[in-house]
């Protein structure tokens, strides 16, 4: 069975968006501009809740190259069992909004149920894509990150939530999110920590600043998650992690020495097999020193300020 999401992204987080989008499904997807489609079974697709960009996930159940053999397709199908809503999803062709609704209609005409545009039990999903129409089963995302922007406490140098979310599925990408085990070894107020438990993914944090670890307390406490923070030194870490995920220490003055940072690097090196490592430089020679390969790169830059994010392996 196919599956189709829809996602959107500021023009400022395309790469970070894309880059995503590589972690998550690799080669098994096509990818276009605001549409993915995932190969051909459902089996393992991430959830629409996933990724911050997610608008939708359809799983079709039927295909078909026009739109009067498509509802014909519909008609067929056994009653829906319950209130249910279309919602037309614009694929790789534009249409109006009179001509969105219009399409609505029509295939919520044929659907055996009870159509309830308020408060349906069941959504479906109309799109166009690759010259066919594709009809299925619909999720809308619930925006989980969000809710997370409000936190007790807060850096204003902190990764922003919606950045955070993205990096940790570049760190997860295709790996069983019930079995990885991640860190962030510079967790800071626990932005990460926090995105990487809303997906179930256990992550330990660790921090030499006292103050940052009783700020990622109190946010994980607030938002009901587990105290997985002690205070501490990356370099003192024993326990070996899949993933880390490192926020390289900075402040608005100053970039952390090289000394220093290639010792950090060495560190994770040490406690991970891969790492998202995030700075405000670019380091593929320190990388290289520390016996990381650089996989993957992006830039996420707002105004004059610009993030290097770093998949190494």
């Amino acid at each position: 069975m196919q599956v189709i999401y829809t996602y959107a992204r500021h023009e400022d987080e395309s790469d970070l968006c894309a880059l995503e989008l590589r972690s998550l499904f690799g080669s098994m997807a096509s990818i276009a501009d605001g549409v993915v489609a995932w190969g051909s079974e459902s089996e393992g697709s991430p959830s629409v809740n996933r990724s911050p960009f997610f608008k939708r996930r359809i799983e079709v159940i039927e295909e078909a190259e026009s739109l009067s053999e498509l509802t014909d397709r519909i008609a067929s199908l056994e009653p829906v069992g319950g209130t249910f809503k279309v919602l037309y999803t614009e694929g790789d062709e534009r249409h109006s909004y009179d001509e969105r609704r219009m399409l609505e209609r029509t295939a919520g005409s044929v659907l055996k149920g009870k159509a309830e545009m308020r408060q349906p039990e069941k959504l479906f999903g109309l799109i166009r894509y690759k010259g066919n129409w594709l009809f299925g089963p619909c999720q809308e995302d619930d925006s989980t990150w969000l809710k997370h922007q409000s936190k007790p406490q807060n850096y204003s140098t902190a990764l922003p939530t919606r950045a955070a979310r993205a990096i940790v599925n570049i760190g997860a990408g295709q790996s069983n999110l019930k079995t990885l085990r991640m860190i962030d070894p510079c967790c800071g107020m626990g932005t990460v920590l926090i995105e990487a438990m809303s997906m179930g993914i256990a992550i330990d944090g660790i921090d030499r600043n006292p103050l940052a670890v009783q700020g990622a307390r109190l946010n994980l406490a607030h938002f009901g998650y587990p105290n997985t923070v002690k205070l501490g030194d990356m370099q003192d870490e024993m326990t070996r992690y899949d993933t880390a995920i490192v926020d390289m220490p900075y402040n608005l003055c100053s970039v952390l020495p090289q000394e220093e940072s290639l010792a950090m690097l060495r560190a994770v090196r040490r406690i991970a097999g891969r790492a998202v490592i995030v700075t405000t430089e670019e380091i593929e020679e320190r990388f290289k020193k520390a016996h990381f390969r650089l996989r993957d790169q992006v830039q996420l830059s707002k105004g004059s300020f610009t993030r290097y994010i770093s998949v190494v392996e």
